[in-house]
């Protein structure tokens, strides 16, 4: 998760990572109880869940991207996002039918640009344009459709209880760490708050989670659950820099506000994603 702070109500003091803690806490306890009793009572919900956070999620991104003078088209982006985590709910997970929604989704959105100017002008910044968007699409609904399918397969609640204890475990691990003992930057361009210090404890605990989750949740093998928790926070780290950078660039704090102490949703987003379809790989593989 991301660790990009979120700019404090006046009346509050950050802590020294830069979160307006008790929001974020309150916040996080919020989502993750309705995680739980989703995926506890009503796991086929969960696929609506997911499609409803990934829509905010892209109109979130699509609102910065054209504040920043990307003309992202909307309506194909948002839909195409619907439809490409719906595919994946018709045919049960299959990632060919992902694919499939993603094609359609990015062809509608290159003749939508093409032809936003009108037939008698041709449009300005086309390329850099529909690049923006694609990205959008990869980089959201696709690989939410892996974490959003997990739920249909054998012990799938547990699938996707597995990697969001591993993804909070790796951001308490890093949080923790990096607070108590954050010395030495590992990518002060990018990130300026992220330690090599916080790094060692996102793997400790990640990797303590992840043993945990495979062998208690999973009941199988506790070396699978070192390979997923080594993997998934590496991916997680550098997911929460991807997203740093694209706001770096941007020249913006957060995504959205509609999360007090965490910023938008997608801001929630930026390990998690990446790290779906890590946990969908390497589960798929060993288990």
């Amino acid at each position: 998760m991301s660790t990009t702070p979120a700019v404090p109500a006046d009346d509050q003091k950050p802590s020294k990572a830069g979160r307006n803690l008790p929001a974020a806490i309150g916040v996080g306890t919020c989502l993750g109880g309705l995680v739980i009793a989703v995926l506890l009572l009503a796991p086929k919900w969960w696929y609506l869940v997911v499609g409803v956070a990934m829509v905010v999620a892209a109109w979130e991104v699509v609102k910065r991207l054209r504040e920043g003078g990307f003309d992202v088209p909307v309506i194909p982006i948002l839909v195409g996002t619907a439809a490409i985590i719906a595919s994946s709910w018709f045919a049960k997970g299959d990632p060919a039918a992902v694919l499939v929604a993603l094609v359609a989704t990015v062809l509608v959105t290159m003749v939508w640009r093409l032809l936003s100017q009108g037939l008698s002008a041709a449009p300005v910044g086309y390329l850099k344009d529909l690049a923006a968007s694609v990205l959008v699409l990869v980089w959201i609904p696709v690989l939410a459709s892996f974490g959003a399918a997990m739920v249909l397969a054998d012990h799938g609640p547990q699938r996707v209880f597995t990697l969001m204890i591993v993804v909070v475990c790796s951001d308490v691990g890093g949080y923790v760490a990096g607070v108590l003992f954050g010395r030495h930057p590992m990518v002060r361009a990018i990130s300026p708050k992220k330690s090599w210090e916080g790094m060692g404890g996102s793997l400790t605990f990640g990797v303590v989670g992840a043993v945990c989750c495979v062998v208690f949740l999973l009941d199988n093998k506790w070396w699978i659950g070192v390979i997923l928790g080594v993997v998934l926070v590496i991916c997680a780290t550098l997911g929460d820099l991807v997203e740093s950078q694209v706001k770096r660039d941007l020249e913006i704090k957060d995504m959205g506000t509609l999360l007090p102490g965490h910023g938008g949703i997608m801001d929630r987003l930026d390990s998690l994603l990446p790290s779906s379809f890590i946990v969908w790989a390497v589960l798929s593989a060993l288990l």
